[in-house]
């Protein structure tokens, strides 16, 4: 960090961003990792712990300061009313602080609002450099591998710049230069106000350059420095959506070196994705496809992945979610969850609780060690201690209008196939027969059976069905058990063979009728 603070820092997010092809979203509101473009740029600017941090909008802005209130509500936002140009920004900027008596006399740092992948740190770097020199402005460069299309840094020595020359005035010795503008500066803020009064528009946009303000200054005998970022991808502007894929890409595979370092283990970092606000502890073990977003927290000795994507969910120590989505959700220590789960907002599992293969749960807390094994619905629940609810239970939570709650006590047996119909409570230790429908309170230690009493019609097949597979099945079955009748007789064993196919047909007529 600066031992220095700076005395501002100008944002510039006014820019409409046509390559992005939006009709609905600003450049700078794209997102990466869980936070907008200028979201990035604007942490990494408070990280510098500036006395004043502005951003100048302009297109979309509405929207875009309404975004800017809610990542960091004390940036000031000013508007640039008609774009014409980044000199033309800057001096909006300080004309708004120094109508409120705040212009700033100290360093200056200008920043772009599209340039996610800037860091605290090289911000830190350049004023440092700035200030050590005492330069009038310092340019941050960077050395690329192609600099084609972009304005070379033309030194005289090793610590003053001549000057930026566009690629298209350069020579072909300047061409040659590898040393490029990132458009990021550290300016003496009265020197800077002097020297934005000093911009024209004589140029082919017909634009004020905030550039120019180098050949002004260096015309007026002021020094001019540059210092390079140690990364050259750290510049990188975003501009069209194949930019913003791979700024992604290098943004991402930051977070995960930067956990990995940390002590966490990612099985296969090219599948897996992680916001910039998750948190993991070390010894936490991600495996392939996964995606952690939001405010997502992986405790020690947890397990996720494979195939999961997290929202804003909590997983405690020593807990394995499997092939599951989850938002919102809290999955308690030593508990499981998978495969093909999902968890919805609310849902918080106690400590060894399971949720289990193809069970969605929304707004239920499940007690510990309690199970939901299999093809369940859990909706708008309180499930006890020791639970167990059967394969393909049902929590009807909604009955057109409201939805209800279901309350399940400790150690609590609901058979399979049962529907809990909200709001209905089964107290601790009940048990509820499998195929029951329940509507009413069961009362502890009680079990419920609710369902209609089984009724063969028998030969209804023969009758209903005549000459299908199922007619020749049955009747090979009923002529089958007929025969091993006649044979049990013969041999002296009492028959028990269900009646034949011609008997059953005779004593159901009246059931037919």
């Amino acid at each position: 960090m600066s031992p220095v603070r700076p005395a501002a820092v100008v944002v510039l997010a006014a820019g409409e961003g046509t390559r992005m092809k939006s009709a609905t979203t600003p450049k700078v509101l794209h997102t990466l990792a869980g936070r907008s473009l200028v979201g990035h740029v604007v942490e990494a600017a408070r990280r510098l712990d500036p006395e004043q941090l502005v951003v100048v909008v302009g297109h979309a802005r509405e929207q875009v300061a309404a975004h800017l209130a809610e990542v960091d509500a004390e940036a000031r936002t000013v508007v640039q009313e008609q774009q014409n140009g980044t000199g033309h920004a800057v001096r909006v900027a300080l004309d708004a602080l120094a109508a409120e008596n705040r212009e700033p006399s100290g360093t200056v740092v200008v920043v772009c609002g599209d340039t996610p992948l800037l860091t605290t740190e090289t911000l830190a770097l350049l004023i440092d450099t700035h200030q050590a020199e005492g330069n009038a402005v310092t340019v941050l460069s960077a050395h690329v591998p192609d600099p084609t299309g972009y304005g070379r840094i033309v030194r005289e020595g090793e610590d003053v710049v001549a000057g930026i020359v566009e690629h298209k005035d350069a020579s072909e010795a300047q061409r040659a230069i590898a040393e490029i503008n990132s458009g990021v500066y550290a300016f003496d803020g009265k020197l800077l106000r002097a020297a934005l009064s000093g911009l024209t528009t004589d140029n082919s946009q017909g634009e004020e350059y905030l550039t120019d303000t180098l050949t002004v200054l260096r015309g007026g005998g002021h020094r001019v420095g540059a210092v390079a970022a140690a990364d050259h991808r750290e510049i990188l502007g975003i501009n069209d959506r194949v930019q913003l894929a791979e700024a992604r890409r290098l943004f991402n595979q930051r977070v995960l070196e930067g956990w990995m370092r940390a002590g966490v283990t990612v099985m296969d970092p090219a599948s897996t994705w992680i916001d910039v606000d998750v948190v993991l502890e070390a010894d936490a073990l991600i495996l392939p496809n996964t995606q952690l977003y939001g405010r997502t927290r992986i405790a020690s000795g947890a397990e996720v992945g494979p195939n999961c994507t997290m929202r804003d969910t909590e997983v405690h120590e020593g807990a394995q979610v499997s092939n599951a989505t989850t938002d919102g959700a809290v999955v308690g220590p030593e508990a499981t969850v998978g495969p093909y789960t999902y968890l919805r907002p609310g849902t918080v599992l106690a400590a060894k609780a399971k949720a289990g293969g193809f069970v969605e749960m929304k707004n239920a807390q499940v007690g510990e060690g309690s199970k939901v094994p299999h093809l369940s619905y859990v909706g708008d629940a309180t499930i006890g201690e020791g639970a167990n609810i059967g394969a393909a239970t049902i929590f009807v939570n909604y009955d057109g209008v409201a939805k209800h709650h279901t309350v399940v006590g400790d150690h609590v047996r609901v058979g399979s196939d049962s529907m809990l119909v909200a709001p209905v409570t089964i107290g601790d230790g009940a048990y509820t027969a499998a195929g029951s429908t329940i509507t009413e309170d069961v009362p502890p230690g009680a079990m419920a059976v609710a369902r209609g009493r089984q009724r063969n019609v028998e030969g209804w097949v023969a009758r209903r069905r005549a000459g299908s597979p199922a007619a020749e099945a049955a009747e090979a079955a009923l002529a089958a058990r007929a025969g091993t009748a006649q044979q049990d007789a013969a041999g002296g064993v009492q028959e028990t063979a269900g009646p034949t196919a011609g008997q059953v047909e005779a004593s159901n007529k009246e059931t037919d009728q």
